[in-house]
């Protein structure tokens, strides 16, 4: 077996007359949930729009960066501009273009905190005025499903979060919608070098998407198609054999044989290192590629996981989430 390296990438409830036969079933009940394995794609809009860089701004004579000089910052998140609310690109670039190179503040949210900052824009070289910053509103793509939960009409996808390309930060979600995606071919994953599910969305909306965090996509559902399954606790999880349920053509997933070769039940993270070690899927995938993320980690008909990234320099390797973790995270959110 290889060596898994540190180097990630980005690219899913009676009355009681028996106290402890209802606590026990209440339990079952509430920790059984359906099978995902689907693509999704996703479209999500952003609060506000973010600052993704600054940028210099030549007026023919002198270059100025307007933006850097009111202390704007990447991943600052522009809420308002003199006090209308901001949700996409476009909205910011007209107030600028039109300030007439007044000064326009900027209502900015910054680590978890309100502030405010004065931009006075200059005019480029061409006549228009520009505040000298990149901003990004909305963000869509391809994951897959991990569950859906009936008690909660909720589902759970990707394992990890959304995040902005160039640096990184979690994209705060306003709004996203949700839709059934279909996967046309695969760009197998080599070492060093990582692949993808390539598809596209069916316009068949299943849901919205409430929630972007660490532990990946949640939102409101009532699509509830598939197998039912009992999530594993933590502490169930073994290493050994486990089976990947995933779809690499059409809508379809299919069970793939997997190993699960470590395990973190403390606060360390990754959760679980995963090995694929079916031939037919390493065969036309490489491993594991960009769009699997979320895929089910299945074990004694269990479900115990969900793949979240690869390993680049060991592309038949991952690192996973405890289901467990992904159902509290839907608990607390969204009931």
């Amino acid at each position: 077996m290889k060596k898994a390296k540190a180097k990630v990438t980005f690219f899913s409830i009676i009355l009681m007359i028996f106290s402890s036969f209802t606590v026990n079933t209440a339990a079952a009940e509430s920790n059984r949930v359906i099978l995902g394995g689907t693509p999704f794609g996703i479209k999500m809009f952003s609060q506000g729009v973010m600052v993704i860089d600054t940028e210099t701004v030549n007026n023919g004579s002198t270059i100025i960066n307007p933006a850097e000089k009111a202390g704007i910052k990447p991943n600052d998140i522009i809420l308002s501009a003199m006090g209308k609310n901001i949700k996409t690109n476009e909205q910011l670039s007209e107030i600028i273009e039109n300030s007439q190179g007044n000064s326009i503040e900027l209502a900015i949210k910054r680590n978890d905190k309100n502030i405010k900052v004065i931009v006075k824009p200059v005019k480029n070289s061409e006549g228009i005025y520009k505040a000298g910053m990149w901003v990004k509103d909305s963000a869509a793509g391809i994951g897959t499903v991990t569950f859906y939960s009936d008690e909660l009409n909720g589902f759970c996808g990707l394992g990890h979060g959304i995040c902005e390309s160039s640096t990184g930060m979690l994209i705060p979600l306003d709004y996203g919608t949700v839709d059934k995606a279909y996967i046309a071919d695969v760009t197998k994953s080599y070492d060093g070098k990582v692949g993808s599910l390539n598809g596209y969305f069916t316009n068949e909306e299943i849901g919205t998407a409430t929630l972007n965090i660490n532990e990946g996509i949640y939102g409101i559902t009532d699509y509830n198609i598939g197998q039912s399954i009992e999530i594993a606790e933590a502490d169930e999880i073994k290493t050994g054999k486990a089976s990947i349920y995933t779809t690499i053509n059409g809508n379809a997933p299919e069970y793939y044989d997997a190993e699960i070769v470590k395990i973190n039940r403390n606060s360390a993270k990754p959760d679980m290192i995963i090995k694929i070690t079916d031939e037919e899927l390493i065969s036309v995938t490489g491993g594991i590629v960009q769009g699997m993320s979320g895929s089910p980690i299945v074990q004694n008909g269990k479900l115990v996981g969900a793949i979240t990234h690869v390993i680049i320099d060991d592309v038949d390797c991952g690192y996973g989430i405890f289901a467990q973790r992904m159902m509290e995270e839907l608990e607390t959110k969204l009931k």
